[in-house]
């Protein structure tokens, strides 16, 4: 039984190793914004308000947001374990997530955060918004998401750190090298 939150930039490869970490553990990858379009596309009433939002440009609020995550986290699959992407990205978000926890008398195993280069993480991103045709993704916009991502991301790390949960790993170098790298950090030989 594995809980994991992977924290880590736009851009340094939290969605290929959630997925290949969460195979490999045998548990769900939760992504926030897969719960989003999921609940969006199921129009459940949590959908339809996200999508108000959403449709606005707008943040979905942490109440819609900490809603769908504990819908998610209370469905089967999660019972054993999971791997939470792009949650908690607030402190309100980690007292909530403390309190999903508590309600199911569990806790985190491991907060992981995948550290990048940063002027290598704007390549990346330069280059996956030539690829998929996103125009708006420009060097200064990819810019200004790294430095929103280091304030929100550094308080989290700071709370996780403190509880002696966070584990940092060089997200740098071939997808099976970092692979590697995450494994072994949390204690997992493969």
């Amino acid at each position: 039984m594995t809980r994991l939150v992977l924290l880590g930039p736009p851009g340094a490869g939290k969605g290929t190793q959630a997925a290949r970490l969460a195979a490999t553990l045998g548990v769900p990858a939760i992504s926030t914004g897969d719960i989003f379009r999921r609940n969006v596309a199921d129009g459940t009433e949590l959908g339809v308000t996200a999508k108000r939002y959403m449709d606005a440009g707008e943040y979905v609020p942490d109440s819609v947001t900490n809603a769908m995550v504990a819908d998610r986290l209370a469905e089967p699959d999660a019972s054993d374990g999971f791997l939470l992407d792009g949650y908690p990205r607030t402190a309100e978000q980690v007292e909530e997530l403390d309190r999903m926890l508590a309600a199911q008398d569990a806790r985190l195993d491991h907060v992981v955060e995948l550290t990048a280069d940063t002027d290598e993480v704007v390549q990346r991103l330069l280059k996956r918004a030539q690829e998929q045709g996103r125009s708006d993704d420009t060097e200064d916009v990819v810019r200004r998401r790294l430095e929103v991502y280091a304030e929100q991301t550094a308080p989290l790390a700071a709370v996780y750190e403190r509880r002696d949960l966070l584990v940092r790993v060089d997200g740098m170098g071939e997808v099976d090298e970092v692979t590697a790298r995450l494994l072994d950090a949390i204690g997992v030989s493969v």
